[in-house]
């Protein structure tokens, strides 16, 4: 009996034990759930109880300088859904097919959609009010519309790829939009309401509004005004004979780093990004770096005249060409040579051995000299300016700078610069010798009307001095009155600018008739307000050179340009006393006898004059006035092309050199005259009888042909 009860109290002692570790267990997983989870849990079951409806928040607007918007927020219908509510319709698959058709979206994937275990989906954002009101006015249980903002442009396509875009989220995409995004965006609000277990809406339940904050407004540093004149000119380029692949202009403020105008060509519309192809989202401007050709001259010859190399006393030969390390670099000219020139020629007529040697004086003074100053001037790194995207362009590692890498890239080949650099470049020298860092963003200000970033100028460096600013100003002043820039020329103001050509770079060298024309200039010379930058991407129609096409949209935007910012028109007192108010200049007329008509036209033109010819022929036997004459601006040179006249029954043999075997065997077909030649590739580098001799008709030129290599023939493209 003893040992029963004994089992009997082991039993209950056991079973008590059990008891005891299961209610431990108990309190412990309770305090665990009270104490570790209770939060979790708890938003939980608010997630369960509530549900939130968002409310967009108004993105900021995007202005001009003056105030003018170029991106606003509307407000725009969304489509959205609740499972729960769907679900408990009944009505799901009626619901699904509804707004398949009405949207243009699959069956399934809506119906999986609006019933899943989630208490908000969207369906589809941002749709066309009709479609929306045909939604709403349907009543399907559980779909609901709500109102969002989006992204509007108002100018359509003024400055597309300097503002960019937004998502469907509202969020920056590109341009202004992602780079200025934390302070466009603002933060998006929410409605909460209560639901019960079954998902219906609790009746006189307690809703809680937590509103929006809006976006602040962001005021750019361009004028709607000068940017409209410059997409305007694009425009017209990309609809002329010239019809490049692409073109831009970019100008700044030289004494702040204001950009005020950033146009690219071609354009697609803000409002419907989404049909543009993806090359043209992108800033060329900001992104793209080419070879920047004879407008690196400013830069090469601002260092020399700041370290004393060179002088206005200074004087340079042109024989066509110049040899460096056994190579030939050939002048654009190299047909005509230049021959003896001062500084202030060598400017004028962007003659490419003159400014070999003020390349080559620099490191002759201190090895490594050139691209301190090439770098002080801010290449090979980005600007810092307020945009995504920014290249830092492209340097020969300064440890391979060899004496021809040092003669190329003082003419601008072997190098390359994004076009924000080069205007940046040359807006310190213009400003009087500082590199600022160039600014986008004018000012942003709040919702309460306050600016919280305001629009500071920012010095990078000292770069020259003012004299030598003023000097190379001068300088510049004389390649747009008397050299190659004279289609910039802007009556009544002081323009002064350089032109560049320049191939386009490729796989294993450059590519053959591709070119990029370009012009920068600055105006007032004296007082630069703006400097401008145009660039234009593989011209067709024949001409490719700046000055010549680069030119004239410079002239037109800028001309604008000043007289909507109220610069006042200057006249020299020569000017005046030639009663003339600075229209025309007189001009020397060059010597283009034994030219081709198209070669002695394209010269003239350079310098301004215009042409008229007569004879059947293709080479110019005499001219009127002859060279040497004067000739006031715009006047006519008439080109004797009777290729038939002689004296004494002699022809005068051309010039050949620098030409392809196909256009020496026109040309002397053409004059009655024979061809033997050697070598078929390349040009022609030697000839027999030698330019300028008499020969009879019939008589055999004697012509040696041979290759050239790529790098060599883009030295030569032109001014």
């Amino acid at each position: 009996m003893a040992a029963v009860k004994l089992f009997m109290r082991r039993k209950i002692t056991f079973v008590l034990i059990l008891l005891l570790i299961a209610f431990a267990t108990v309190v412990v997983k309770l305090a665990f759930i009270q104490f570790v989870q209770g939060e979790e849990l708890q938003i939980k079951a608010e997630e369960l109880r509530t549900r939130d409806l968002p409310v967009s928040a108004s993105r900021g607007d995007i202005c001009d300088r003056n105030g003018n918007k170029l991106a606003i927020s509307i407000t725009a219908d969304s489509i959205s859904a609740s499972p729960p509510d769907v679900v408990n319709s009944g009505d799901a698959e009626k619901s699904a097919l509804f707004l398949s058709e009405k949207l243009g979206l699959d069956y399934d994937k809506v119906l999986k959609n609006i019933t899943s275990k989630k208490s908000f989906v969207w369906v589809k954002r941002k749709v066309d009010f009709d479609i929306s009101q045909s939604i709403e006015d349907k009543g399907l249980t559980g779909i609901n519309i709500v109102q969002e903002t989006q992204r509007y442009y108002p100018k359509s396509s003024l400055a597309c790829q300097l503002i960019g875009f937004c998502g469907v989220d509202n969020q920056g995409l590109e341009g202004v939009e992602v780079a200025c995004d934390k302070w466009l965006s603002g933060n998006d609000g929410r409605v909460v309401s209560e639901y019960d277990g079954i998902g219906q809406a609790i009746p006189q339940a307690e809703y809680e509004y937590i509103a929006p904050t809006d976006g602040y407004d962001v005021y750019l540093t361009i004028d709607e005004n000068i940017q409209y004149f410059c997409e305007r000119e694009l425009e017209k380029l990309m609809a002329s004979d010239v019809n490049p692949k692409s073109a831009s202009i970019l100008m700044m403020n030289p004494k702040t780093g204001e950009i005020l105008a950033m146009a690219t060509a071609p354009e697609y519309d803000l409002n419907d990004y989404k049909s543009a192809d993806s090359s043209l989202r992108r800033n060329p401007l900001i992104s793209d770096s080419y070879e920047p050709g004879s407008c690196f001259k400013i830069i090469t010859s601002s260092a020399a005249l700041e370290e004393g190399t060179i002088n206005t006393s200074s004087t340079f030969y042109d024989p066509g060409y110049v040899m460096v390390a056994g190579q030939k670099i050939k002048c654009w000219r190299y047909y005509n040579p230049h021959g003896s020139q001062t500084l202030v020629e060598a400017f004028q007529n962007s003659c490419n051995p003159a400014f070999v040697k003020i390349g080559q004086s620099i490191e002759a003074k201190e090895e490594g000299l050139f691209y301190k100053y090439i770098k002080a001037f801010g290449f090979g790194q980005q600007t810092g300016i307020d945009l995504s995207g920014e290249a830092s362009g492209i340097m020969i590692d300064q440890d391979k700078l060899g004496p021809v890498e040092v003669a190329t890239i003082s003419i601008g080949q072997g190098i390359a610069v994004t076009p924000l650099q080069l205007v940046t470049a040359v807006s310190a020298v213009a400003n009087g010798g500082t590199l600022l860092e160039p600014q986008i963003v004018s000012k942003v200000v709040d919702n309460d009307g306050k600016v919280i970033q305001n629009f500071q100028k920012k010095e990078v460096r000292q770069v020259i001095s003012q004299d030598t600013s003023k000097l190379v100003c001068s300088l510049l002043e004389q390649v747009v009155a008397n050299g190659t820039g004279r289609k910039a020329y802007i009556e009544g103001y002081r323009v002064g600018g350089k032109t560049g050509t320049a191939q386009v770079a490729g796989k294993g060298g450059y590519v053959a008739g591709k070119y990029v024309a370009s012009f920068i200039g600055m105006a007032p010379a004296n007082d630069p307000q703006i400097v401008c930058l145009v660039v234009i991407n593989e011209p067709s129609g024949g001409l490719y050179q700046g000055g010549q096409i680069a030119a004239p949209v410079f002239k037109a935007v800028v001309e604008d340009t000043l007289r909507y910012m109220g610069v006042t028109p200057q006249v020299t007192d020569d000017e005046v006393n030639n009663g003339n108010d600075g229209a025309s200049t007189t001009v020397e007329v060059p010597d283009v006898t034994n030219l081709t008509a198209d070669a002695a036209t394209e010269l003239l033109d350079l310098i301004g004059l215009k042409v008229q010819t007569k004879g059947s022929g293709i080479i110019v036997a005499s001219q009127v006035p002859v060279a040497g004459g004067s000739l006031e601006a715009g006047g006519t040179v008439i080109l004797n092309c009777d290729n038939s006249s002689t004296v004494a029954g002699k022809i005068t043999v051309p010039d050949l050199t620098g030409k392809k075997l196909s256009e020496v065997a026109g040309i002397l077909s053409a004059m009655g005259l024979k061809l033997v030649y050697e070598g078929s590739e390349g040009i022609a580098f030697e000839q027999s009888p030698q330019p300028l001799k008499k020969v009879t008709a019939g008589s055999t030129v004697s012509v040696k042909f041979k290759a050239i290599d790529k790098d060599e023939e883009a030295q030569s493209v032109g001014p």
